[in-house]
C-alpha cells in the first residue's frame, strides 16, 4: 500500500484560516497549544502552520510564545488611535513593564486604551502562575463591569462618559455586576480613593480585578492586574506596583520613538 495522503491544499488553507481566526478572538494573544483546539486540529499539525503564518506576516508571535494576528491582515494596531505604523513600536516598547508588574504580583497584567469611543484591549501580559481572566464577554460591553473600564471613564468628562453609556447597557454579567447609572457614577468618583479602581467580582466570579490610569499621547487608558477574590493582597503594596508601572507605560508611550 501506498503512504497515507497528507491534506489536500484546500483543507490546509482552511486549516490556517481557523487559526487566524481563533488568534482574532484574544487581544492579549493565544497559545499554539489553545489554537490548535479552537481550531479543531491537532498541536502536531498546527505547529507548521503556525510557523508559516508568523513568517508570511499573517500572525505574530509574542515574547512569551502565544500568537495575535499579524499585519497582513490590515489591523490596525491596538495601542492609539493616529500611531500608524508606530503603534506596535510603542506597545513592544511598553510590555517590559506589563512584564514586570506581572511577575512582581504573581497576577496577569492589562493595558487598555479608548479609542474611537470604546474602550479596548491593547496587551495582555500572563503566565503560568498569572493566569488571564477569560474574556467571555467582548471587553467592549464590559466597561462597566472592570476595574479596566472603570478607570477609563473616570478619566473622560461627562458628556463623553455619558455618550459612551449611552451605547453600552449596564448588563449583569454576575450577581456583583453594577447595573444602575447613578450606582455605577458613584462607585467609579467615590468608592475607592482616586486614581485606583476595582472591581470585586463584577465581570467574573471570582476574579478580581485593581487598576490605575496610563495616558498616551492622543488617549487615555489603564493598567491593570487580576487575581483570584480568594488571594490575599497587601492594598498599599499593589497600589504603589501598579503607579510605578503606570507611569513606566506613561513614558514608553509619550517619548518619542
Amino acid at each position: 500500500m501506498g503512504d497515507q495522503p497528507g491534506p489536500t491544499p484546500v483543507a490546509a488553507v482552511q486549516d490556517a484560516i481557523h487559526l487566524v481566526e481563533a488568534a482574532g478572538t484574544r487581544a492579549g494573544g493565544t497559545p499554539a497549544s489553545q489554537l490548535a483546539r479552537l481550531a479543531g486540529l491537532p498541536q502536531a499539525e498546527a505547529e507548521p502552520l503556525l510557523r508559516t503564518l508568523t513568517d508570511e506576516g499573517y500572525l505574530r508571535r509574542l515574547d512569551d510564545g502565544a500568537y495575535v494576528t499579524g499585519g497582513n491582515l490590515g489591523h490596525r494596531p491596538a495601542v492609539e488611535p493616529g500611531t500608524g505604523p508606530a503603534g506596535q513600536d510603542l506597545l513592544d516598547r511598553v510590555r517590559p513593564a506589563l512584564a514586570g508588574l506581572r511577575d512582581e504580583t504573581s497576577a496577569a497584567a492589562y493595558l487598555t486604551f479608548y479609542e474611537d469611543g470604546e474602550i479596548r484591549v491593547a496587551e495582555i501580559v500572563d503566565g503560568p502562575r498569572a493566569p488571564r481572566v477569560d474574556l467571555w464577554v467582548g471587553f467592549a460591553d464590559a466597561g462597566h463591569a472592570t476595574a479596566l473600564g472603570k478607570c477609563v471613564l473616570r478619566q473622560l468628562d461627562g458628556g463623553e462618559r455619558d455618550e459612551y453609556l449611552s451605547r453600552h447597557p449596564l448588563d449583569g454579567l454576575t450577581p456583583r455586576t453594577i447595573t444602575r447609572h447613578d450606582e455605577l457614577m458613584r462607585n467609579i468618583d467615590l468608592a475607592v480613593p482616586a486614581p485606583v479602581a476595582m472591581d470585586r467580582e463584577e465581570y467574573v466570579l471570582g476574579t478580581v480585578c485593581i487598576a490605575v490610569p496610563v495616558a498616551g499621547a492622543q488617549t487615555v487608558g489603564s493598567l491593570g492586574i487580576s487575581f483570584r477574590a480568594d488571594r490575599m493582597y497587601r492594598g498599599s503594596q499593589v497600589r504603589e506596583q501598579l503607579l510605578t508601572s503606570a507611569e513606566q507605560v506613561t513614558r514608553g508611550l509619550t517619548l518619542p520613538i
